[in-house]
């Protein structure tokens, strides 16, 4: 087939573009510290740090941290980075499942052998003509809505270019897709938030960690652990916090931890540890607020001046409106916790300056909203929000959370233009909406419409590994016709997968990012370090072969490489204004300067300096108590205030022999990435199994002793992990870290320890549709049979030397895109070319018109902080986005 536009072979042979990489590809950073070392070095940058990559012939044979970007490297840049990279969990070529091959022009494809049988190599050329015939016969069969876009996110790498970001601006190109609303880390906190506080909160500055050193007297941490969840980072990690939480801890400020199990933080910050049982967060500080009341530790004058709602709240919580005072003896047969500790914990934090750190873990849960309401109502009944050394905040551990905030523009990714789709699935329903095609469900406000999703599109991420139910979802997921994943390695995302084209690791390909979620203080080149593994491409070169394959190269490279963009990224931060591209390439980063105010910033600190003057983004431009907007949805499991609500299965309704089982965010891992680094499992693993943390007397009753095999078990499914016997965990819950990639034995159980065969798909409410991952009951028991070593890092069965006849262009149909394009394209406003430019590529929504003018407001807050918008910036994308709400008319 041909085509009169410029296509990706033209410009290859040609020589388009106006900026080439070559010049640039090897030059390094930090070697000439050392005048007597080995020259071949090259800068680099991902989650888990700044480096040197030390190359001989063309091989990555070491990392050199960089002291004085990053003082506390971890040993997932130690020995991760290089242990993944030449991995054999490598996804070398192209690769199609064998039934997918052989049956695409008859539509004999076999869905259900998906994850059970071998692949076939293939060349880049089939690959490429086979997903792109498959995203058009989607969309012309069935409509863009019935393609959808599993990839949010955007942690499969540091860059700008991540693969979501490529992946949503070529199929926008072509009409767009079903994308996912909210995400997996905070999904309940960022929808309920901006009602009841006027912003998302859980990816929002907190306050400059000096403020706390000087001002606080007590920090709680509840469910907090920013000294292991601070070892990664979105962008690059620095770990910049640590030192000064030493200072805190140094300066007297008393810690206290409510958990479940005792933390790294914990042991770090000399914190008091407060056992509590699994999501009765809320329970706890109800009571804590009743007996604030009952011994008239309250502040009303500032509730009078900085909330709404109040009365009706108080009024719950002294049970004038239900019967049901929320004593602390009514929260202790509920929490655990003797009551004189609810009651002596209450009027410490009412009688000391007060900073309370919330986890995103604790709104991962069935009615997760009420856990962070029931924090905010209580520290504002204590008048405590917007003061120096106090208050409440949702990201003390996340990206440095109390670093002073730079305000510099970041460097700026490629837009990801239009998507005409309004469909939307919430991030951890995937598995009901593929299940439910045409079913109304609630979201955020607003009733939606599953589509009849007949495609996914996965790049960068191992939706595999997130989704609850695991078995739920494998058994959804044959009704769906074609998966494409583009990855790097043999993910859970691939091993179920269609079509798998193989990514380029960020290693191997140029790119650029900054450093700091909150101090956006650097800028990083991403430099190329060694040749593709294999036959394995940059992300970018993927998506123009298949952009190409469509017709649309042009539009999508705008003619030009992916180096042309790097420079114009970098030319639109901070940095720019003061070192030029090539000296920052040359060294591999530029620093940008935080201001010396910033370092004395309070979080909500204007809006009580002068309310009036400074009004938060809720609907009474105050906080929100008691909530009218919620209130009026008339959301059964998501009432207008913080109640205390029924677990569907917790602890307090749990048979004899069942264990709550927890899943924090792992050590040694970012999420998933890493399991496949052998050094690391070493360190870490039972028996090559996922470890499971467990007390010594749940252990001593079922027989288990430390490190043997268990099976972890519920109705949902097996899985077997290695057991850790502790006193540091309390008796009746289990933790074991998600993440971790899955391998099925022969019965069926999870033979690696992946905790999703044992989730539930329960939703934290109707309003957020999140998941409730950490509401989960199983049994457990020494596991008797284990069945071989893990097998989760081996490849899939792959047929190397299948005979391959040549796919005839014209049986593609790639000529259906004009018709389908031809109506679609308009001029984009700057505003709106900005927000999916700038402000779609982190947690943020996607969709305008999916919500209201005063959400937004509260959304855009931390939005914009993330996005380094200046002023002007920030209202061309206001003036699109107040044009474009729900509610605009």
């Amino acid at each position: 087939m041909s085509f009169s536009t410029p296509t990706r072979r033209a410009f290859l042979q040609g020589g388009i573009a106006t900026f080439g990489a070559t010049a640039l590809m090897n030059s390094t950073a930090l070697a000439a510290l050392d005048p007597n070392s080995f020259g071949g070095r090259t800068f680099h940058a991902t989650h888990f740090g700044p480096f040197e990559a030390v190359v001989r012939d063309g091989k990555l044979i070491g990392i050199n941290k960089i002291m004085e970007l990053d003082a506390r490297p971890t040993e997932m840049l130690a020995y991760g980075v290089m242990d993944r990279t030449y991995d054999k969990s490598r996804i070398n070529y192209p690769m199609v499942r064998k039934s997918y091959l052989e049956g695409w022009e008859s539509g004999d494809i076999k869905p259900e052998l998906r994850g059970k049988e071998e692949y076939v190599r293939v060349d880049w050329d089939t690959a490429w003509s086979l997903a792109a015939k498959a995203l058009l016969d989607t969309a012309t069969n069935h409509g863009n809505e019935a393609i959808f876009s599993s990839s949010y996110g955007g942690w499969s790498n540091a860059g700008v270019f991540r693969p979501n970001v490529l992946q949503g601006r070529l199929i926008n190109l072509m009409g767009g897709c079903t994308n996912t609303a909210g995400d997996w880390s905070a999904g309940a906190g960022q929808v309920c938030l901006p009602h009841i506080i006027g912003d998302m909160e859980v990816y929002s500055a907190q306050s400059a960690w000096e403020t706390i050193r000087d001002n606080t007297e007590l920090f709680v941490l509840v469910g907090c652990d920013p000294i292991k969840n601070n070892r990664i980072e979105y962008r690059v990690a620095d770990h910049g916090m640590y030192a000064h939480w030493e200072e805190i801890r140094d300066a007297g400020v008393k810690f206290i931890s409510i958990n479940p199990q005792r933390t790294a933080s914990d042991d770090y910050l000399n914190a008091e540890w407060k056992r509590i049982i699994p999501n009765t967060d809320t329970a706890l500080f109800l009571s804590m607020a009743y007996h604030a009341l009952e011994n008239g530790l309250e502040d009303q004058a500032y509730m009078d001046k900085y909330t709404v709602g109040s009365d009706k709240w108080i009024a719950y919580v002294k049970g004038e409106s239900d019967g049901t005072p929320k004593t602390p003896a009514w929260a202790s047969a509920i929490t655990g916790i003797d009551e004189q500790e609810i009651k002596d914990l209450a009027e410490l934090i009412a009688s000391s300056k007060t900073s309370i750190a919330g986890s995103w873990a604790i709104q991962r849960a069935q009615h997760g909203e009420m856990a962070y309401w029931s924090l905010i109502n209580f520290a504002a009944l204590l008048g405590k929000i917007g003061k120096p050394g106090e208050g409440v905040g949702f990201s003390w551990h996340y990206g440095n959370g109390g670093m002073p905030q730079g305000g510099n523009a970041t460097p700026v990714g490629m837009s990801q233009g239009r998507n005409f789709v309004k469909k939307i699935v919430p991030a951890s329903r995937i598995t009901e909406a593929l299940e439910s095609p045409g079913v109304d469900f609630f979201y955020n406000g607003q009733t939606n419409t599953y589509p009849d999703i007949k495609m996914i599109f996965n790049a960068g991420n191992n939706f595999m590994s997130h989704q609850q139910d695991t078995n739920r979802l494998i058994r959804a997921l044959e009704k769906v016709d074609t998966i494409v994943s583009v990855d790097v390695w043999w993910t859970a995302a691939t091993r179920w997968a269609d079509i798998v084209l193989p990514a380029a690791s960020t290693l191997e390909q140029d790119d650029i990012t900054s450093g700091g979620t909150y101090s956006n203080d650097r800028v990083y080149a991403m430099k190329k370090v060694i040749e593709p593994v294999g036959e394995s491409l940059p992300d970018y070169e993927i998506f123009e072969g298949l952009a190409d394959k469509l017709g649309l190269w042009p539009q999508f490279t705008d003619s030009e490489d992916k180096m042309y963009h790097i420079k114009l990224a970098y030319e639109a931060s901070g940095a720019a204004k003061e070192t030029p591209f090539e000296e920052f390439w040359e060294k591999g980063y530029a620093r940008m300067p935080v201001p010396a105010e910033a370092r004395k910033w309070v979080r909500h600190g204007e809006f009580y300096t002068d309310p009036e003057a400074n009004p938060l983004h809720t609907a009474s431009g105050k906080i929100e108590m008691f909530c009218e907007n919620i209130a009026n949805m008339e959301i059964e499991d998501c009432p207008g205030m913080p109640m205390w609500m029924e677990k569907h299965e917790y602890l307090g309704n749990a048979k004899e022999g069942q264990l709550h089982v927890v899943s924090p965010h792992p050590w040694y891992r970012l999420h998933s990435q890493m399991d496949q680094s052998e050094t690391l499992r070493g360190i870490y693993k039972v028996q090559g199994r996922e470890p499971v943390r467990i007390n010594a007397e749940d252990a001593a009753a079922r027989g288990i002793e430390d490190g043997d095999l268990v099976e972890l078990y519920n109705d949902r499914g097996t899985v077997i992990a290695g057991a850790v016997v502790s006193d540091e965990i309390m008796p009746g819950v289990v933790s074991i870290y998600e993440g971790c990639w899955p391998s099925l034995d022969s019965k069926g159980r999870c033979n690696s320890g992946l905790v999703n065969f044992l989730t539930s798909t329960q939703r934290a409410s109707g309003l957020s549709e999140a998941t409730s991952a950490n509401t989960v009951l199983i049994e457990m028991r020494k596991c008797e049979d284990p069945e071989g070593p893990n097998m989760a890092y081996d490849k899939p069965a792959i047929i190397e030397d299948m005979e391959l006849a040549a796919i005839d262009d014209d049986k593609l149909g790639l000529e259906r895109l004009e018709a389908l394009t031809a109506s679609l394209y308009a001029d984009m406003t700057p505003g709106e070319k900005m927000f999916f430019q700038r402000c779609t590529v982190c947690h943020a929504p996607r969709e305008v018109t999916h919500y209201t003018q005063q959400q937004w407001k509260g959304i855009v807050p931390s939005m914009f902080e993330r996005a380094g918008l200046d002023d002007s910036e920030r209202e061309l994308v206001m003036e699109y986005l107040m044009m474009n709400a729900a509610d605009a008319n």
